[in-house]
């Protein structure tokens, strides 16, 4: 059991947990509060469990929880299942597995190619851009291979003009990024990428801090282009070998955005080709 990394989980979810939303009416009015959400014993009283235990949990110095113990927790803090997953996943650590997959293969590359009309990449596990077509570097800088898209999203102001709502999507990148790392602890890539993120961005502290576990896979994303205007699209992402994720854009049929994205890919057209691996 990584029990620190347990420890973190607990106390940043006790945090999100208002007294009210789980019947501590008269605790939500008591102005001598000086924790945000859940003191320890509330909610080792609503999981069931001593306060001594939960908060030897909290301090990395309890022992192996039970499955009962683990879903009376997941209960207590309103986790739902990719949380409650996390959860168990933190308290019951599989052996680290070798990762790799920071390159995308010849034959994956060439399929993003073969999409001409359709913006199209693939990241890896730390969230680079590891290959991507013309069309989805034309729709957005972030998507050039190399770039990493956390430290787009957080050190580069110039993506905060690119996404119209750049909160949402920053929220839903760190939760996405949480869930694809999983437990992981030991990668110094990772350690060197969370540290550089949490120095230079306040934003990233705030949602590195919630501990928010989210998989997002299909949704809808608006950008701005200097020359097509906003231009918003639907995004579906697929799991594909070693951590990689691909993402790939397309428009609702006969909508305007079509009609922006069919003239994005002539802009792409008449360029002058240009490196994307």
């Amino acid at each position: 059991m990584d029990d620190t990394a347990l420890a973190e989980f607990l106390r940043a979810r006790r945090a999100l947990v208002r007294p009210e939303d789980v019947g501590l009416d008269d605790a939500a009015g008591d102005t001598r509060r000086r924790v945000t959400g859940l003191r320890r014993e509330e909610l080792a009283l609503l999981a069931g469990v001593s306060a001594d235990y939960y908060v030897r949990l909290e301090q990395g110095r309890g022992h192996r929880p039970s499955e009962g113990v683990l879903d009376a927790l997941a209960r207590a803090l309103r986790l739902d299942d990719e949380l409650t997953e996390h959860l168990y996943a933190l308290a019951r650590p599989a052996p680290t597995a070798v990762r790799t997959g920071e390159r995308v293969s010849d034959s994956v590359q060439e399929m993003l190619d073969a999409w001409t009309t359709t913006p199209a990449a693939v990241t890896s596990r730390r969230m680079t851009v590891i290959g991507a077509n013309a069309l989805a570097c034309e729709l957005a800088p972030c998507y050039t291979p190399g770039t990493n898209l956390l430290r787009s999203m957080f050190l580069d102001a110039d993506t905060h003009g690119v996404l119209v709502d750049w909160d949402t999507a920053a929220s839903d990148l760190v939760a996405n990024f949480r869930a694809r790392i999983g437990t992981e602890r030991d990668d110094p890539g990772l350690k060197e990428l969370i540290g550089e993120l949490s120095l230079h961005s306040q934003e990233f502290r705030e949602l590195w801090a919630r501990y928010d576990v989210r998989t997002t896979m299909a949704g809808t994303k608006a950008y701005r282009h200097p020359e097509v205007g906003v231009i918003s699209l639907r995004y579906h992402a697929m799991s594909l070998e070693a951590g990689q994720v691909l993402t790939v854009h397309y428009a609702s049929p006969a909508s305007p955005d079509e009609q922006s994205l069919a003239l994005l890919a002539t802009l792409v057209g008449s360029a002058p080709q240009r490196g994307y691996q």
